[in-house]
């Protein structure tokens, strides 16, 4: 009985044609970063020498950033409760097992994806143009982007609970404010809380740029620390934004092993 494998074809056996894509696709690369100017000489003088100054850092900055370093994790808190609760009649008003209406739960999908279009760096800008320099800017923009996050994961996680609670309210005769409050609330609470915590910490790490648009926070002192080229002090200013950053993702990271 004639056991041996079939002869794999030259091109098989060296991978011609994924090779041949593979370097396709280098050249394409080349050439569009040539068109668009992204292949520009790189300064490694400059590099090093930015590094070698912020690897001096001046720690008496330190107790001028404490401030803004307190104001961006507040802008981040602030933001985010305000998006997080005004997420969550939208987020009913969008799930199909609680609004039977397809108009009405397609106009407000619709609405609600037209807001999460917009990214919180473009809703600072509009608000600073809006409501002038300051932390409150940061606060609408971080409240409007958590809003349209929060509502997204909700309203899917609402779609996606037992049925069986729901359908015995209704048949009992409850109304749609107590199948909320007894049949849906106790199956995505949990959830909700673990999508606020995760909402939370992508706005402290946003709110740390929002600065450089006027938005308020550490990101302010940041910018001013490059423009001065007091690169020495823009070591303090990451640093500092970098254990704020570790600290609330630890601390979400256990909360949300606490509600699993």
């Amino acid at each position: 009985m004639n056991t041996s494998l079939p002869k794999r074809t030259f091109n098989q056996e060296w991978h011609v044609i994924g090779f041949t894509i593979f370097l396709l696709m280098v050249v394409l690369l080349m050439i569009s970063a040539h068109a668009t100017g992204a292949g520009q000489d790189f300064s490694w003088d400059q590099f090093f020498d930015l590094w070698i100054k912020m690897s001096n850092p001046d720690w008496s900055y330190l107790s001028s950033v404490t401030k803004p370093l307190i104001e961006t994790i507040q802008m981040a808190l602030v933001g985010t409760f305000l998006g997080g609760v005004a997420a969550i009649p939208a987020a009913l008003l969008s799930a199909e097992n609680i609004v039977k209406n397809q108009f009405i739960r397609g106009l407000v999908r619709l609405l609600m994806n037209l807001i999460r279009s917009l990214p919180e760096m473009l809703l600072a800008a509009l608000f600073v143009a809006v409501v002038g320099i300051g932390a409150l800017s940061g606060v609408l923009a971080l409240a409007i982007f958590s809003f349209g996050m929060i509502f997204k994961l909700l309203y899917e996680a609402i779609e996606t609970i037992d049925e069986g609670p729901i359908e015995a309210l209704r048949a009992a005769g409850a109304n749609s404010i107590q199948i909320i409050c007894f049949a849906v609330v106790p199956q995505v609470f949990n959830q909700y809380l673990s999508f606020f915590l995760y909402t939370l910490e992508i706005n402290v790490r946003a709110s740390t740029v929002l600065g450089y648009l006027g938005a308020g926070g550490i990101g302010l002192y940041l910018n001013t620390t490059l423009e001065m080229f007091r690169y020495d002090r823009t070591a303090v200013v990451i640093l500092a934004i970098l254990l704020v950053v570790v600290l609330v993702d630890f601390v979400s990271n256990q909360l949300r092993e606490v509600l699993k």
